[in-house]
Parts: C-alpha cells; sequence; structure tokens
C-alpha cells in the first residue's frame, strides 16, 4: 500500500544510502488502527509547481530510506530486499521498486502489513531532487495458531498448527502441525530457514510422524522420521536436495488381507537420497489456461544405510493452451520406474499406485495392476497419459462471479502399471507396458476452490479392464490438488 507526500514533514536522520530502523509500540491486532490517513491532511498552501516539476520531469535520488517499527527482526535481514530502491533514477522507477521491495517484504512472512510512504528529503544534506522512502511495519505475533481444513487425493483432512515466525530475527519459523484425515493421521515439527537475500535459497528440518490406512491393499503404515532439505533456484527451474530416514511399521489393515500383504508386515527403515527439479509455467496451478509443467525426481535409497535399496525415477509433464469460446485445452503425462538393488525385492509401500478419480478415471481409488486376492500390490513401473478439454458452463450461468469457479470437463485418459523383468531389456519393458491399456473417456463439471483445490463429479465411461480390476462405471467424485 502506498501513501505518497511530495509536500511534508518526514525525518532526515540518515546520510545516503543508509538504512534506519526504529523501534515503535506494536499496533493492535483487532479492531480499527487510529491516525492520521493521506485523505485526512490538508495540502498546505503553497506553491507545489516548482518541487512537482523536479519530481516528475526530472532524474532524483534516493537519499535514505527509513524501516519504522521493527522490534525482533534483524535490520541486516531487510537491507537485501530494500536496496534496489536505492537504484531508482526517476519519481515512477522509485514507485515501482518501492512496490518490488514491498512484495520482497511481505514474502518473508514476518510482517502482517507493510506500507510505503515516498516523500521529499529534508534537512541540511537535503539535494533539490532527493527522496525519501518509509517502510512502515507491522510484525506479526510472536505466536500464531490456525485452524483449517485440507484436501488432498480424494481425501479431507483436519488441520491444527502452531507457528513462531521469525523466531530468531531473520525470517525462521518453527512450526508444528497436527493432521487428522479420513486415511491418515500425522504430527511433526519442522524448521525452515531461508538464506538472506534469496528467499527462494533455504533450508528445511522436519521431523514427523504418519499414521495412514490403504483400504485398497488392507494395509496400514506408521512411518516415524526425520528430514533435511535444501531449496534453490537454478536459472528457471527449482531445485530441491532431500535426505531422509524413516523408520516404517507396515500391518494388515483386516483379518482378511492376502498372503503377500502378511508377508511384508513388519519393520523396515530407509535411508534415502532424492532429488526434485520443477519447471512451471502455468499460469495456475489448480485449473491452468495456459503454460506448462515439468516436475522430475528422483530417490536413491540403500547407500545411506537402512535395509531398503532402490533406485526410483518418476517424471509429471503438463501442457496447457487457451483456444476459442474461452475453451481450454490440455494434455498431460505421467510414468514412473522402480529399480530394486541388489538381490532384495521392493516394498509395497515403495511402488506405484494408478487409477481412480485423480488419475485414470472410471476405475476404483489405486485398484488396478498386480493384486493378490483382491489386494492390489503396486507396481514397478507405470504410465499414464490424459487428454481434457475445460468449456465454460452452457450459456455462462453467474459469468463474472461464482459461475466462473465451474467448467465443463470433457477427458480421455489411459495408463498400464506392471512389474517388470529387468533382464529381459528395454524393448520387452516398453512391450509390456504397452499391453493390456486400461483406458476411459466420460465428461462432467470441475469446481475451482480458490487456488488450493478442485473437485470433479464425472460420468465415467471405463475401457480396456483387466482381470482384477475394480471399475467405477458412471457417475464418479474425485476431490484433490493433483489430477491427471
Amino acid at each position: 500500500m502506498f501513501r505518497q507526500f511530495l509536500l511534508g514533514q518526514r525525518p532526515a536522520e540518515l546520510s545516503m544510502g543508509t538504512v534506519h530502523a526504529r523501534s515503535l509500540d506494536p499496533l493492535p491486532m483487532h479492531g480499527p488502527e487510529l491516525g492520521v490517513q493521506a485523505d485526512d491532511i490538508d495540502a498546505p498552501e503553497m506553491d507545489q509547481e516548482p518541487k512537482q516539476e523536479v519530481l516528475e520531469n526530472k532524474d532524483v535520488v534516493v537519499q535514505q530510506v527509513h524501516i519504522d517499527g521493527l522490534g525482533r527482526t534483524k535490520e541486516d535481514l531487510l537491507t537485501y530486499e530494500i536496496s534496489d530502491v536505492f537504484q531508482a533514477k526517476n519519481l515512477i522507477d522509485v514507485m515501482r521498486k518501492s512496490h518490488e521491495a514491498r512484495q520482497k517484504l511481505l514474502r518473508l512472512g514476518i510482517f502482517r502489513k507493510v506500507e510505503v510512504v515516498i516523500d521529499t528529503s529534508r534537512g541540511e544534506d537535503a539535494l533539490p531532487n532527493g527522496l525519501d522512502v518509509t517502510f512502515e511495519v507491522t510484525e506479526l505475533r510472536r505466536m500464531t495458531g490456525s485452524y483449517n481444513t485440507m484436501v488432498g487425493n480424494n481425501e479431507g483432512s483436519m488441520v491444527l498448527g502452531l507457528k513462531l515466525p521469525n523466531v530468531l530475527g531473520r525470517a525462521e519459523k518453527l512450526t508444528f502441525q497436527f493432521s487428522y484425515g479420513t486415511k491418515e493421521t500425522s504430527y511433526g515439527l519442522s524448521f525452515f530457514k531461508p538464506q538472506p537475500g534469496n528467499f527462494e535459497r533455504n533450508i528445511t528440518l522436519n521431523v514427523y510422524k504418519v499414521t495412514g490406512q490403504f483400504p485398497w491393499s488392507s494395509l496400514r503404515e506408521t512411518d516415524r522420521g526425520i528430514s533435511a532439505e535444501l531449496s534453490f533456484p537454478v536459472w528457471k527451474t527449482s531445485q530441491t536436495l532431500k535426505w531422509e530416514g524413516v523408520w516404517r511399521e507396515l500391518g494388515c489393515l483386516a483379518r482378511t488381507a492376502s498372503f503377500p500383504i502378511r508377508e511384508e508386515s513388519g519393520h523396515s527403515l530407509k535411508s534415502s537420497l532424492s532429488h526434485g527439479m520443477v519447471i512451471d509455467t502455468r499460469n495456475s496451478s489448480i485449473l491452468p489456461r495456459k503454460g506448462g509443467l515439468l516436475k522430475i525426481h528422483q530417490e536413491l535409497a540403500g547407500y545411506t544405510g537402512g535395509d531398503a535399496s532402490f533406485l526410483k525415477e518418476d517424471f509429471e509433464i503438463q501442457l496447457n493452451k487457451t483456444l476459442f469460446w474461452d475453451s481450454v485445452l490440455s494434455a498431460s503425462l505421467w510414468g514412473g520406474l522402480l529399480l530394486p538393488i541388489g538381490d532384495k525385492p521392493t516394498s509395497i509401500a515403495d511402488r506405484f499406485y494408478l487409477g481412480g478419480p485423480t488419475s485414470i478415471r472410471g476405475f476404483s481409488m489405486y485398484s488396478m495392476g498386480p493384486q493378490s486376492e483382491g489386494d492390489y500390490l503396486g507396481g514397478e513401473a507405470y504410465w499414464a497419459g490424459g487428454l481434457h478439454l475445460y468449456t465454460p458452463l452452457p450459456f455462462r450461468p453467474g459469468m463474472g462471479g461464482f459461475g466462473d469457479l465451474f467448467r465443463t470437463h470433457f477427458f480421455l485418459n489411459a495408463g498400464n502399471l506392471c512389474n517388470l523383468n529387468y533382464g529381459e531389456g528395454p524393448q520387452a519393458h516398453l512391450k509390456k507396458l504397452a499391453e493390456c491399456i486400461r483406458w476411459s473417456y466420460g465428461l462432467g463439471i470441475v469446481l475451482r476452490l480458490g487456488n488450493i483445490a478442485r473437485l470433479e463429479l464425472n460420468y465415467c465411461i471405463p475401457m480396456g479392464v483387466q482381470s482384477g480390476d475394480r471399475i467405477c462405471d458412471g457417475v464418479q467424485f474425485g476431490a484433490g490438488i493433483r489430477f491427471l
């Protein structure tokens, strides 16, 4: 928020190019904030044209930048975020760079409010074309709590959180979160530390416990783990390096669980290194109208300890194109491969699963591919592709308002999931993935829930059904954040 005063009384306490921080009493968290607003100030009766001409038609110099309202925040952290303001050469440039600096300060997640005041310089050292820029900030409380609901892949959760923002004064964040869902319950503690001057480069440490139920496999899994993650940008990509150590406990969810599920029950330890890369040019992650996505992930387990040894690769590609009549054509492709290292077979907890309203529509949730007595065991290789046409609702009811959250949806999905004999060679692998392809088509309605999740109500016609697959012929409901 900008408040610009071309004439007025502002302090000129710093020399050019310096930053001054002044502590103020904290503002109330609730209720109106009292004080003089820009609209309440009467302009003094004096000739303003010469000063206006200087600022608007000639170069200006930013002499001082003030930050008012700091408490526990360290000044050196903010120096990186506002340094570009001193490079501005004219009034429009000052406003633009001040706005960019304001966005950077808000992105740190340590301020509740940031306002910008641009004023002419005053004092003995003031230049005729000098400007002072003041950032008036309000810090977040030392401890905040939250309660919300979260939508996962066809499941919902209630989430309780406790957060300590700016815990050490340099945008660090300590978070405790408890989640109770329809299929999963978890709690964990995380510490987030960004690099000063480069918020995208940060470190996250996690300690957690997750208990999940997987009825399609008659399996219950409890994970207790720790992880360290480094995120950083490279060119147009977002890169992530992660180490994770997990103590996994697998058990049967029902007495009727098949023998392969009972055989895998027990404890195991996984220690893995993983790398992720993301290029995302979409205008929205939920219902994009243009742009593309490339996501690649690799995981190597066994070389840093533990009794799980494998190499896992998977990728995701999505392209979106706006067509005529506000329609959007979208194409997606997923794929993955799990290679065991050594003689020990892969675990059911590490394999891929496919099927359901968020992937191959018209099939039940994760209910295709290898199975035993009705329990689905997952696969070591898979691929899935989708072609979608999103159009506005017929006759555009609620256009420009609530109606724009809905889209008509026509889709064609296909894919396959299987285990491979790695002694046969690549051609045999491709041939097996091309056999017995499951596919489906249909139409439905999509509802966008802000930029958080989306809901789908589709009429599905499954095709290419194989023995043992469970289908959902007809109406199918889906909710989640990641859809094929």
